[in-house]
């Protein structure tokens, strides 16, 4: 069998020390051209693979990205077995970026809301040493956790953030993505559109609220402030929120819910109530799911792979020595009209 080959040999071969290796790897400056070149002869003779291990003597980057996202609702959603793969994509992202820099991305659950959360961050920080964090809601929010990674001079981004603050922010824009998709429904003629709030705790339900409300304030029917309702992206809290939109004088023909859960409880509400979709209640969903797409429902796509990949990017970057890199960056969302979408049955109103 043939032995593996290891930095040892590599450093026994060019004559010089390991770390000299890792640095000529790793691209590291201050090593004399012949030296590079005599490590790279070596390298290719000896058909040495460079470990995780070996590019870290370097001493400047751990080539290692920790995520952290929220540990109860990402427990949760994986035991509700309900389809949602936000953290799916999230992963997709990050880690196909880090793979094409030699990084490696690694995903750690940390309870947000703990009163020990400090103490989780830094014991996840010590064992790992990562060259920087990408931060999910609500995590991006979260001073406690952003104060901490500013105090400690460690890079981060904050994903589906678009607060001032330390750290890349990387988002879509939120408000627009519900104006466009509260413009879809009153395209197609609804008067009474209605409105499902996500949870406060996340700074992007801000974002959708005040989208919706601008679109409705810029149409001839205007803000009728009764049809918001208050949902916490939970499916209880999309029955609740619609049950009672439902239950008013003069309801809505046409909802935008805040994700993908609180739209299906729109349409099973709907339903149970004797009403169809999309004849009686059009349904706008937020997150294009699986849910959304098994249940053919209209979707504002949130480019949850494309913002990890571009926080992974600058986080990489930046450990590498750019500096002009922006603070804020935008990522396109998308839209998919699908079948929960449909004129009102008769002008806009029952």
């Amino acid at each position: 069998m043939r032995r593996a080959v290891t930095i040892k040999h590599v450093a026994a071969e060019a004559g010089v020390s390991l770390q000299t290796v890792s640095r000529v790897i790793n691209n590291e400056p201050n090593v004399r051209p012949v030296v590079q070149e005599r490590v790279r002869a070596a390298v290719a003779k000896l058909g040495y693979v460079p470990s995780l291990a070996a590019r870290r003597m370097g001493g400047s980057r751990s080539y290692l990205l920790m995520a952290l996202n929220d540990r109860d609702r990402t427990i949760e959603g994986w035991k509700s077995g309900e389809g949602t793969d936000w953290v799916d994509q999230m992963l997709m992202g990050g880690m196909l970026k880090c793979e094409s820099h030699g990084y490696r991305m690694i995903f750690e659950l940390v309870d947000t809301h703990s009163d020990h959360v400090d103490r989780a961050v830094r014991a996840a920080l010590a064992a790992l040493h990562p060259d920087g964090v990408i931060l999910t809601p609500p995590h991006s929010e979260n001073p406690a956790i952003t104060g901490l990674l500013s105090q400690l001079g460690l890079p981060f981004a904050r994903i589906a953030s678009i607060a001032e603050g330390d750290g890349f922010a990387v988002s879509m824009d939120d408000a627009e993505a519900a104006a466009h998709a509260t413009d879809h429904l009153l395209s197609l003629g609804h008067r009474r559109v209605g409105f499902v709030t996500g949870s406060p705790q996340y700074a992007v339900s801000d974002g959708r609220l005040s989208g919706y409300r601008a679109a409705m304030s810029a149409s001839p029917h205007g803000l009728d402030e009764t049809l918001i309702g208050r949902g916490d992206f939970s499916y209880e809290s999309g029955v609740a929120a619609v049950d009672a939109l439902l239950d008013l004088p003069s309801p809505p023909t046409a909802v935008v819910c805040s994700n993908d859960r609180m739209a299906l409880a729109a349409i099973r509400t709907a339903q149970r109530r004797g009403l169809s979709t999309p004849s009686d209640l059009s349904v706008v969903s937020f997150d294009n799911t699986p849910l959304a797409r098994f249940a053919d429902m209209t979707a504002v796509i949130q480019p949850v792979a494309e913002m990890s990949a571009v926080a992974a990017d600058l986080l990489i970057r930046f450990k590498a020595g750019e500096t002009d890199l922006p603070s804020q960056s935008r990522v396109a969302f998308g839209f998919a009209p699908r079948g929960s979408t449909a004129p009102p049955r008769s002008g806009g109103s029952r």
